[in-house]
């Protein structure tokens, strides 16, 4: 079959740097997109007409185009129309992050739906302001019924980030590609980075689980 995985050796530790950054760039992309898309769910059961129509439209346009689309846009667009030269990490980052959010709104906004309509009114009823009932109230127990969800959101976020690697960002993928390139194989490093993200992904459905677990026990 030819396959000669001793090709890797010296290369190893270059292409796991690459771990590095993509678990940053996962990280980063996961708690921007959190945070935005809490904010749209908001907007979305919000009794402003304009906030919801926002909301609506962000979500229905970053839905229904692709994220390699979104991502070449935002990369190649900021320094025409702005005059910024935006780094591929830092385009990469804000993709990733304003895609996430479209759905994780939808997620979110179910799970702040899901609690129970009750303690809406009690809050209100004991003079607690919208904001800290959200923030104190509602938000984590929101959190804790779509848990499952936002794992699940995380593991396609850290899956995908190989897209990054079309515009020069050095992560995992990109590395495999410059291995490849000098070793002229390809299936062998693109092999062993297969394995780094199966490894990740274990990592952190495990840390999912035990978590999750550990929420059901204090209930």
């Amino acid at each position: 079959m030819n396959l000669d995985f001793s090709v890797l050796n010296g290369y190893i530790p270059y292409v796991m740097k690459g771990t590095a950054i993509t678990l940053l760039f996962t990280l980063v992309s996961a708690l921007f997109g959190f945070i935005w898309g809490t904010i749209l769910s908001l907007f979305k059961i919000s009794n402003i007409g304009p906030l919801r129509w926002f909301a609506t439209v962000y979500t229905s346009i970053f839905r229904g185009t692709p994220l390699l689309l979104q991502l070449l846009l935002i990369y190649y667009a900021i320094p025409q129309l702005f005059q910024y030269d935006i780094s591929p990490l830092m385009a990469a980052g804000l993709a990733f992050g304003l895609n996430s959010a479209a759905y994780l709104s939808e997620t979110i906004r179910a799970g702040i739906q899901s609690v129970d309509r009750g303690q809406h009114e009690a809050a209100m009823s004991l003079g607690i302001p919208y904001k800290t009932m959200m923030i104190s109230i509602i938000l984590p127990q929101a959190v804790k019924n779509i848990l499952p969800a936002l794992v699940n959101e995380c593991i396609s976020l850290l899956k995908e980030s190989s897209l990054v690697s079309v515009i020069g960002v050095e992560d995992l993928m990109r590395r495999a590609n410059v291995v490849g390139a000098d070793t002229f194989k390809y299936f062998e490093p693109l092999v062993f980075v297969a394995v780094i993200y199966y490894v990740l992904v274990l990592i952190l459905s495990t840390v999912a689980r035990v978590l999750e677990r550990r929420l059901r026990r204090s209930d």
